[in-house]
């Protein structure tokens, strides 16, 4: 080997990459110091990303990808504000990838598509961390708490933005849109000012979910259900006019209610009006009771009632007027009304209403003039007005005094726990009531039509996403919009002297004004009057004084108005949006607020398309939470496997379903990464000879296994760039390391060694083949570029290309050849011929009769038809099957020996190849040493060696 060491001009072989099946020896064009300085590609994510991020930002990639794509075509996916309290997890980094795969694939295919990130800065979660750090805002002036909770805010961005930034994900980070941003406050006030401008805001006194945890109302949005189980009672109010209809002496209704808590606040009894309802006497009780005829089996069976005797039956219609008697009260009469909310599926058919407690019943209460009396206070305790028995009990607690009340009375007939689902507070996870108080509302009746046309011009990813918003727009009540709290945008209402509210549009944009200059704590921080524009008049205050709401909008109000606040306000974005991308539930949430304020502003939808993901679970399926212990964040797989595993993860799970995660799958997926990147060393180490302007080689004049890997390429560059455009992450995951393991590891690279290696190094086969690698590598490179960016730009630095960033080049639109079928024809057909061969060598070597397939001499029985085929590929059909030997003969002088294939119409007979094996090539020769001045080569590489290193051709020169 001495006589090696004076080569400084060329490393003749470089033992590179060790395979399963042996080392392979490599020619390789470069110094000698290629191994040691120059191909460094290494992994070690969790600490190069830094680094690459870091330059990134220095350079300012993402301003020159902007300057790159002015111009252009714009593509706006709009950034749904999360909430600025705690570390991400899982959910954020599932969605916020997905956007920065979308947006820089965008980028690089011809579109301008600017990514503003957001955040949700008010609500109540801030003021309860705040709370919970000993701060008590009822002992706080307004503007302190208001300024504790912007600083907390402010730091919670900050560590967001850090967390999101280390995920690799591109935008605007210099310039984020804040919900308490002046501008944004002062956009939201306008949006506030084109509901009163269409008649949309009013003030009522209905049932709103009331979260007692929280003190405040809460919109359906900030809802969530779970499972509790609840006291059903059966129990008789006894009638007192029965409008000859019932005796007005023995009969008592039966209803039902599955809240005994809210029976003081009972103002009647609602009935279906075509229902049967059946007049019953049982043999063991005195009285008569009413109940729905096809449920008086079951009931009676639950109250325990003998020989059950139907006195009569009559239609619920009839039975409207009817009065009964208050179980509490025998001062109070209840009034029998007709509803369209009574149901036989549980219960009596008779319902307990409360028109104060619920949505239903308030509805029929209005209909029918009752008083909407509510009596429990803020925090959840029943008032004075109640009654004596109630008053300041916990409104749980009071469920028992309730059927103790109506078992003392003997009007019990049955109770037992229900399980039920039940609305929750999602903040504060704790029951919530229905109760009614004076709120403000925006009404969505009103331009219920509206919405719903809006939504016919959105396109929606899945496609179930169109009926689930629909369906949620249809059944939406009114918006309640007022919170009472302090940590938000205030209702820019006012009040005259007479209690009358002001909401005018003079008022409204005075308003806007201020809030645009000095931020919404200016309504704190002023008196009415000074609020409103100068020298303004009310015909409500004689005396011109005024006061101000105290209330401030529902945060659903504030996100949803981002169109208006950041789309329409932002030169570089549009409004509408291309793309609103978040979690499902962002259908009742985000979606739903976006569309109806965007509708009450300018009768159009906020977004051109709206894609919605699942959520994640853990790997039992169950969702993450910190109290289970059962979460995973995604810092903790940065730092241990780097961002491109989770970002690779993203593009492997279906994300239109809930979506499990481990670090079983984070393990699996880093297994993929491995091979991705492996495969892309191989590409990269394989051209480093080659310069693509003066060594490559035309699509006509090369090979045709490396014309087929050409149309292979584009046949996949076609597909993925389709999945990219249908937001098919999994489909392009599939693809990707389909095209890498099987077209590429499995068969093209795998054959590619016995040339690349081995030819001569400026030879025609070798530079067609380093064409097709240094294409596959540069195409793969800029095609992964949206999913793995750090992965991609470290590749990038060893390419030949003319942008400093891959970041900064275009993904290329596929190639078309003319003769591109006919290939894949063929070529698919010679496959199906290859997996025969491929299964006859695997048999060969576990029978011991050769080790590797470089060992094997392969006869090949064929029919004229598999023959002319085999001819028409043109190509050394040993290199590609890997033998050393290969013989042609008829199909029908196999001989038993062989392995038939009779529907292909081959046979295949393998068998130990005859000669030596050459220390260059690998393969079995019968010229091995013919050579003297290479004893230890075949005739092939010793001419090879000689030409291209003629200072080698020493006597006795052996490659060992």
């Amino acid at each position: 080997m001495n006589s090696w060491q004076s080569f400084d001009r060329w490393v003749i072989t470089i033992l590179l990459n060790y395979q399963e099946k042996g080392s392979q020896i490599m020619r390789v064009k470069d110094t000698l110091n290629l191994g040691k300085t120059k191909f460094k590609m290494r992994g070690n994510l969790p600490v190069k990303e830094v680094e690459r991020q870091k330059a990134w930002e220095e350079n300012r990639v993402y301003e020159q990808r902007q300057k790159l794509n002015e111009g252009k075509p714009t593509f706006v996916l709009h950034d749904g504000p999360p909430y600025a309290n705690g570390d991400i997890h899982m959910g954020h980094a599932l969605n916020k990838i997905s956007k920065d795969i979308i947006v820089r694939y965008k980028s690089m295919t011809g579109y301008r598509a600017p990514y503003v990130p957001g955040w949700d800065t008010h609500g109540l979660p801030i003021e309860q961390k705040l709370t919970q750090a000993g701060y008590d805002r009822k002992k706080m002036s307004t503007n302190d708490f208001r300024k504790l909770c912007q600083e907390y805010a402010m730091k919670q961005v900050q560590r967001q933005m850090t967390e999101f930034k280390r995920l690799g994900v591109a935008g605007d980070w210099d310039h984020p849109y804040l919900t308490l941003q002046h501008q944004f406050e002062a956009a939201e006030v306008r949006v506030f000012g084109a509901f009163a401008k269409r008649g949309l805001i009013y003030k009522g006194k209905k049932p709103v979910y009331w979260s007692w945890s929280s003190e405040s109302a809460l919109a359906e949005a900030e809802v969530e259900y779970h499972d509790v189980t609840s006291p059903t009672a059966f129990y008789g109010e006894k009638v007192i006019d029965g409008k000859g209809v019932f005796d007005d002496q023995n009969t008592y209704m039966v209803v039902w209610t599955t809240t005994p808590w809210t029976i003081p606040a009972s103002e009647g009894i609602t009935v279906d009006a075509g229902f049967d309802y059946a007049v019953i006497q049982p043999e063991d009780d005195d009285r008569q009771f009413v109940v729905a005829s096809e449920l008086v089996s079951k009931v009676s069976e639950l109250v325990g009632w003998k020989n059950v005797k139907v006195v009569k039956t009559v239609k619920g219609a009839d039975m409207e007027g009817v009065l009964a008697e208050h179980p509490f009260d025998h001062n109070r009469k209840l009034l029998t009304m007709l509803g369209d909310f009574v149901d036989l599926e549980e219960g009596t058919g008779l319902v307990h209403t409360a028109p104060g407690y619920g949505e239903d019943d308030y509805n029929v209460g209005r209909k029918y003039g009752l008083d909407i009396f509510a009596p429990v206070d803020n925090k959840g305790y029943l008032t004075k007005e109640a009654g004596p028995d109630f008053a300041g009990v916990f409104y749980d607690d009071a469920n028992k005094i309730a059927l103790d009340k109506l078992k003392a009375a003997g009007l019990l007939l049955h109770y037992m726990p229900l399980k039920h689902s039940y609305p929750f507070d999602w903040r504060t996870k704790k029951p919530i009531i229905f109760r009614a108080t004076p709120q403000w509302f925006a009404s969505v009746d009103k331009i219920k039509d509206d919405i719903l046309n809006a939504i016919e011009d959105v396109k929606f990813y899945p496609g179930w996403g169109k009926v689930r918003l629909a369906n949620m727009i249809k059944n939406r009540g009114d918006w309640v919009i007022s919170r009472q709290r302090v940590w938000g945008v205030p209702l820019p209402i006012f009040y005259g002297e007479d209690g009358e509210a002001i909401i005018t549009q003079e008022t409204i944009n005075h308003v806007a004004d201020l809030f645009d200059k000095y931020g919404s704590d200016v309504w704190f921080e002023r008196e009415a009057n000074d609020l409103l524009p100068d020298g303004f008049k009310s015909e409500h205050s004689p005396n011109g004084k005024f006061t101000k709401e105290d209330d401030i909008m529902d945060v659903w109000f504030d996100s949803g108005s981002s169109h208006q606040g950041v789309l329409a306000d932002r030169p570089e974005l549009t409004y509408p949006a291309d793309m609103y991308l978040e979690g499902s539930d962002q259908y009742r949430g985000w979606f739903n607020s976006s569309l109806i304020t965007s509708v009450a502003v300018s009768n159009k939808a906020p977004y051109k398309s709206i894609l919605s993901q699942g959520f994640t679970l853990d790997g039992n399926g169950h969702k993450m939470s910190k109290s289970l212990g059962n979460t995973i964040a995604p810092i903790e797989v940065i730092k241990k496997m780097g961002a491109e595993i989770v970002r690779l993860w993203v593009t492997s799970v279906d994300t239109s379903a809930d979506v499990r995660v481990s670090m079983d799958n984070f393990a699996k997926i880093s297994d993929s990464y491995k091979k991705i990147r492996n495969t892309m060393r191989f590409l990269l180490a394989n051209t480093t000879d080659f310069d693509p302007q003066t060594n490559s080689v035309p699509f006509d004049e090369m090979d045709s296994q490396d014309q087929y890997m050409t149309v292979l390429l584009n046949k996949f560059l076609k597909e993925a760039r389709d999945a990219y455009e249908n937001y098919d992450f999994l489909t392009l995951y599939k693809k990707l390391l389909g095209f890498v393991t099987s077209d590429l590891s499995a068969f093209y690279l795998d054959m590619a060694k016995d040339i690349v290696y081995i030819d001569r190094a400026d030879g025609h086969a070798r530079r067609s083949m380093q064409t097709v690698m240094y294409n596959v590598v540069t195409t793969l490179t800029k095609l992964m570029t949206p999913v793995l960016p750090h992965t991609a730009e470290e590749i990038w630095e060893f390419l030949k290309e003319p942008e400093d960033y891959v970041q900064l080049s275009d993904i290329p639109e596929p190639k078309h050849f003319d003769n591109d079928a006919a290939i894949l024809s063929k070529w698919a057909k010679f496959m199906t011929y290859r997996d025969d061969v491929l299964k006859v060598l695997e048999e060969a070597r576990d029978a011991k009769q050769i080790g590797k397939s470089s060992e094997a001499a392969l006869t090949i029985y064929a029919t004229s038809e598999v023959k002319d085929l085999l001819d028409s590929l043109n190509v050394d059909l040993k290199t590609v099957l890997l033998v050393s030997q290969l013989d042609f003969k008829t199909f029908n002088d196999a001989p038993d020996s062989s392995t038939k294939f009779d529907s292909h119409g081959l046979a295949l007979l393998v068998q130990p190849a005859e000669g030596k094996t050459c220390e260059r090539c690998r393969l079995v020769k019968t010229d091995v040493g013919a050579d003297s001045d290479y004893p230890t080569f075949c005739q092939s590489c010793a001419e090879i060696v000689r030409s291209e290193f003629p200072e080698t051709a020493t006597a006795g020169f052996d490659a060992k």
